[in-house]
């Protein structure tokens, strides 16, 4: 009896399974039968043609400096500012973290009052140094610090920009 029962039980399941999803299925095999794509050939490839720089042409080479070497030797230029001097308080600081805060004139010297990140005021006049782009100051006024900085570009050579601290309110 469980021979008869192990061969008739597949037998029912194939039976009952029916065509309940015939219509998935023939979907699915016709889905993409007139679907054909059309891809591009791709394109032609050329071969890599070296160019050689000519400087009797008057082109520039791309991989030497455009700027000639100084005399000197090195990269110092005009206006290197002093690197040896010793520095002042206020440059460990950027300029844009130092504010402006108050202004005094004591013996005909007109003095700034700055404030550092760290929360300290700092006297400041004509000749002191601040920020750290080696910012002199060449002026004091009751609502502004004018600044002397010297930056250097990827050259190495340095140039001058001016910046200033307004008085905060």
């Amino acid at each position: 009896m469980k021979r008869i029962g192990v061969v008739l039980l597949p037998l029912l399941l194939v039976a009952c399974g029916g065509e309940e999803f015939q219509d998935l299925r023939e979907f699915v095999q016709n889905a993409g039968a007139d679907m054909r794509g059309k891809i591009d050939p791709p394109p032609e490839v050329k071969p890599y043609e070296p160019f050689a720089y000519n400087n009797d042409a008057g082109m520039a080479d791309p991989f030497k400096p455009r700027k000639p070497e100084l005399r000197g030797g090195g990269k110092s230029g005009i206006n290197q500012p002093d690197l040896d001097r010793p520095k002042e308080e206020l440059e460990e600081f950027p300029l844009e973290g130092l504010s402006m805060v108050g202004y005094l004139f004591q013996n005909k010297v007109p003095y700034a009052v700055v404030r550092a990140p760290d929360g300290k005021l700092h006297r400041v006049k004509v000749g002191n140094y601040l920020g750290m782009n080696f910012g002199l100051i060449k002026e004091v006024h009751e609502t502004e610090v004018v600044v002397k900085e010297m930056v250097q570009d990827s050259a190495g050579d340095w140039s001058e920009r001016m910046s200033s601290l307004q008085l905060a309110e």
